[in-house]
């Protein structure tokens, strides 16, 4: 038997060495995958491990050593109110996306029955938490990548089993997507593509070796995709109607003036995450281009 709390800190040793972010989280959160344990202060519970679980974490905070994205090793990923699933294949959900969301959520306070749409939906990140949270809502989530949409398939299943309402899976890009409702959305959200190609110095290991490439690169400025983004929203919105798109914390200036040159938008404005970078704007559509 190997006592548990010896285990998880030579465990955190190894990561931070490895020069792992979050070094002692990751190596209780893998504890508590191996052990089969809800969640991390369960871990409480257990003195030991016995040989079989000692040899499967060990293996696993290897895995982790080598900078395999810890959700890809435990399988599932917590975003706000859910728990996705994701591997190989799908973009892994960030906690800055979060306050994205949060600002969505808030927005759409008084709005009856109001219909919306996440570009560039990955595992289904935005589309289903919105699902959650957002009573009443209609929600359509687009995604260009099949690799992608199959984790998004998968997730759509679990979030329906647990009660959520059903969102409404399409396989296309942002700039063609939902063509039979031009003019009728409340918001268009979106968490896409922002690394630019001159950048790729940027990324950690985790992303910029297990995320797949369609879901990173986007041009020489990174805007790439935000662009069509913002042509699909003014043509999807209704007079009135929100945007609200994700981008890098070194698109605070570059973003809002994409939205500010192409015209049609009022209120455009950027906003920081929760670690005060800037990472999303807004923008609402006034029915008429410039």
């Amino acid at each position: 038997m190997t006592p548990l709390r010896t285990a998880i800190a030579a465990a955190a040793t190894r990561l931070a060495d490895a020069g792992v972010d979050s070094p002692e989280h990751d190596a209780r959160a893998l504890a508590v995958h191996v052990l089969g344990l809800a969640k991390l202060s369960d871990l409480l519970m257990v003195d030991d491990l016995d040989e079989d679980r000692a040899a499967a974490y060990a293996a696993l905070v290897a895995r982790r050593a080598d900078r395999m994205p810890l959700q890809h090793l435990t399988g599932t990923v917590g975003f706000r109110y859910i728990e996705l699933e994701v591997g190989p294949g799908v973009f892994v959900p960030r906690p800055e996306t979060e306050s994205v969301v949060q600002y969505a959520v808030d927005a759409l306070k008084g709005v009856d029955a109001p219909l919306c749409v996440d570009l560039c939906t990955g595992s289904g990140t935005i589309a289903f938490a919105l699902a959650n949270e957002v009573e009443g809502a209609t929600v359509h989530a687009v995604e260009r990548d099949p690799d992608a949409l199959a984790w998004t398939r998968r997730n759509a299943a679990n979030r329906v089993k647990a009660g959520d309402p059903e969102v409404q899976l399409h396989l296309g890009s942002a700039e063609g997507a939902l063509p039979d409702f031009d003019g009728t959305l409340d918001l268009v959200i979106s968490n896409p593509p922002y690394v630019a190609t001159t950048e790729s110095h940027i990324p950690d290991p985790e992303v910029l070796d297990h995320d797949p490439g369609i879901a990173l690169w986007a041009g020489e400025d990174g805007l790439d995709v935000i662009r069509l983004v913002e042509q699909a929203a003014r043509r999807l919105l209704k007079p009135g109607g929100l945007v609200v798109v994700e981008h890098s914390d070194r698109q605070g200036r570059t973003a809002p003036e994409l939205f500010e040159q192409a015209g049609g938008w009022v209120e455009i404005a950027d906003h920081k995450d929760y670690a005060d970078r800037d990472r999303y704007v807004t923008a609402r559509w006034t029915g008429a281009s410039a």
